[in-house]
């Protein structure tokens, strides 16, 4: 066998014990590493950071939020002692002129049933003698005359001075609505300058609840339409609860769809909107009993109470009188479901007050709802008609009503004593 030359050997064998760098992967630089990690650490810092700056926002909405519902609340709290002054001075007006038209119709009996005397009286005032001469007859029957005409003489009297009387009440009357009537003014100034004042508040909400609505709130306004189609107020609240489940429903099952395909956003924002369409934590339970739950809707005294007769039968709620003008609250923590006008209750809200019990709200002339709308207790909904105290027209009345499960329920026993 022939050897292999002796430096072909030595080649091989260098070869062999050199280091095999071409196979490996580069090892990067101890300045490059540390550059990464930098980077990366940056990165991470300023993603906790903003999702601290967008949580920190959210708060600050949120609190902003409550804090102008609070704003609100008490503007309108504000706006209802105004009205109570106003409806103490409306009270007043109405009671005078209720006199002084009294007082009138009394004057004009009398001044009626004196109107055939007036000849005779005059006659025997200038001409007594001649009067009782002038018609012959037997001297017994010209003493019956006489006496005759003594009565009436003492109830020409009588006449004369319940005339007097009426015509003094009527006075009174008129000289006292003179003096009420700038009473009667300032309270209603006042009561115009916290309406303004509310009413900018009420602007502010509905530019945010414009600029934030969502797809729940289109959902909430596509059953408030449905429901506004109904023929009567039990059909129409079934709709919408009907409607509410079903959007519940999908918004459920979207959300699970958007999971099960890792679309974060989609499902997130199915989440939400299911979360909205779903039973309002209001300020009612299905399980609870009248304790006075329930705010008085608006400033004023009631008229009608449940059960009382109708035209249409028993009353199936309350109905108020209040001040000219007079804001309507929210009697309820719940969600705005409907408001809008429906059949003969005219402009109608309904909101869900948790708990299987809907407020209904009717006979405003404004709307300051929106459907969908999460609403506190004391909450402006709306503004009743305004009207002309001490006029003989048609007062205004806003009607009540409290159902649970579609049926009416007597709203007394939840009221609150006050406010």
């Amino acid at each position: 066998m022939r050897r292999a030359p002796r430096s072909s050997l030595f080649a091989l064998l260098a070869a062999l014990s050199l280091p095999a760098v071409t196979l490996a992967e580069p090892v990067p630089k101890p300045e490059a590493t540390s550059r990464d990690v930098r980077a990366a650490e940056r990165a991470r810092a300023a993603d906790l950071a903003a999702q601290k700056d967008a949580a920190a926002r959210a708060a600050k909405a949120t609190a902003d939020e409550q804090r102008l519902t609070e704003e609100r609340i008490a503007a309108a709290a504000r706006q209802r002692d105004a009205e109570a002054a106003t409806a103490e001075a409306a009270a007043r007006m109405d009671d005078l002129a209720e006199r002084r038209r009294a007082a009138a119709t009394q004057m004009q009996r009398q001044a009626e049933a004196m109107q055939p005397l007036l000849p005779m009286m005059t006659r025997l005032a200038l001409y007594p003698a001649e009067t009782l001469l002038a018609v012959p007859g037997a001297p017994e029957d010209r003493l019956r005359g006489l006496l005759i005409l003594r009565g009436l003489s003492q109830q020409l009297e009588a006449n004369a001075k319940a005339l007097r009387q009426a015509q003094s009440e009527l006075d009174a009357a008129t000289a006292a609505i003179a003096a009420e009537t700038p009473r009667l003014n300032e309270a209603l100034a006042a009561q115009a300058a916290r309406a303004a004042d509310l009413d900018r508040l009420l602007a502010d909400a509905q530019d945010r609840r414009l600029k934030a609505e969502t797809e729940a709130g289109a959902a909430a306004q596509r059953a408030a339409d449905a429901a506004s189609r109904a023929e009567t107020l039990r059909s129409a609240l079934a709709m919408l609860e009907a409607e509410r489940k079903a959007e519940a429903a999908r918004a459920h099952a979207e959300a699970l769809q958007a999971e099960r395909q890792k679309h974060e956003e989609e499902a997130a924002a199915a989440r939400q909107r299911e979360a909205a369409m779903a039973r309002p934590t209001g300020s009612l339970s299905h399980s609870g009993q009248p304790k006075g739950q329930l705010a008085a809707p608006v400033a004023g005294k009631i008229v009608r109470a449940f059960g009382d007769p109708t035209d249409a039968g028993p009353a199936t709620g309350l109905s108020y009188q209040a001040a000219p003008s007079a804001r309507v609250i929210a009697p309820c923590a719940g969600r705005v479901a409907f408001a809008d006008r429906f059949r003969t209750y005219g402009q109608l809200v309904i909101i869900d007050c948790g708990g299987g019990y809907h407020a209904v709200l009717s006979g405003l002339e404004r709307l300051d709802a929106k459907v969908g709308q999460g609403i506190q207790v004391g909450e402006p909904v709306g503004t009743m008609p305004t009207w002309e105290p001490g006029g003989t027209g048609r007062r205004p009345s806003l009607y009540i009503e409290l159902r649970r499960d579609g049926q009416p329920v007597n709203p007394a026993p939840w009221l609150r004593a006050k406010g």
